[in-house]
């Protein structure tokens, strides 16, 4: 507990996961120093607004809602704002549409009227206290506000959804995509092509969105961050850090479980 109580803190809220992105929502009360991330990040403030500065800009600039393109080095100041960040695998579809609308910037500044309108409903939904699954919901409809309305996915393949229900139940353990293509009885290449058309991101992508949300949850739910990394297919504590400072610029402990819609 002592260990707990010292941790950086960056924020209080919730984080909710979902393969391809994940929203981290409430309140910030730390700057997060100069960094990068290979997710695209969305930051849209729901009261007062933030401080952001890239890597070449001489000052931070306040503002209510910013794009960071992948891997851009930036500084974040969430000035004790409550702020829904959402980050977005740049290789899924709405990835995708999001670097089409960027191209050539590395952080887009969003209006405060295009920055209200993409998140009120989340925050709406944030203050009710609405369950995980609505809030991801919510948040997927904030990115195609910002991104325009990406190719919706195909049908669902019946292949398809069968190897997801396979990889959930094997997150623990090591996964092949040869495996995985055996198991619904298609050929690598062939489960390869059809599994990008279906979930807009690759197998790779989908692991380590899917075991990042597995290890937030557990942690989440009592766990320790070990048992948490563990049980989700990382070696351990800190391999999972590694892992989510690459992909989130930020350690997964920096963040506190608070009941929403309390102050």
């Amino acid at each position: 507990m002592t260990q707990l109580r010292k941790r950086p803190v960056a924020g209080i809220g919730r984080v909710i996961g979902w393969p391809g992105g994940s929203v981290w929502i409430g309140r910030h009360l730390a700057a997060i120093q100069d960094h990068a991330h290979h997710a695209i990040q969305i930051s849209l403030a729901m009261d007062a607004g933030f401080r952001i500065q890239a890597a070449g800009w001489p000052v931070a600039r306040e503002t209510r809602g910013i794009v960071v393109m992948p891997d851009r080095r930036h500084r974040f100041d969430g000035c004790g704002a409550s702020i829904a960040t959402i980050f977005v695998e740049p290789n899924s579809r709405r990835g995708a549409a999001l670097r089409a609308r960027f191209a050539g910037e590395d952080i887009g500044l969003l209006s405060d009227v295009e920055a209200h309108e993409a998140v009120r409903f989340l925050h709406a939904q944030y203050d009710a206290a609405a369950p995980d699954a609505v809030m991801a919901q919510y948040a997927q409809g904030a990115i195609c506000r910002i991104a325009g309305d990406p190719q919706a996915a195909p049908a669902d393949d019946a292949r398809i959804t069968a190897a997801l229900q396979w990889l959930r139940e094997r997150l623990a353990s090591p996964i092949r995509l040869d495996d995985v293509a055996a198991a619904v009885h298609l050929s690598p290449s062939r489960f390869r092509h059809l599994f990008v058309a279906q979930t807009g991101t690759s197998l790779r992508a989908w692991l380590l969105w899917a075991r990042m949300e597995r290890a937030v949850e557990s942690a989440f739910q009592g766990r320790s961050w070990t048992e948490a990394a563990h049980e989700s297919g990382f070696a351990d504590a800190a391999h999972l850090t590694r892992t989510c400072r690459r992909v989130f610029g930020l350690s997964p402990t920096m963040l506190v479980q608070e009941d929403v819609g309390r102050n």
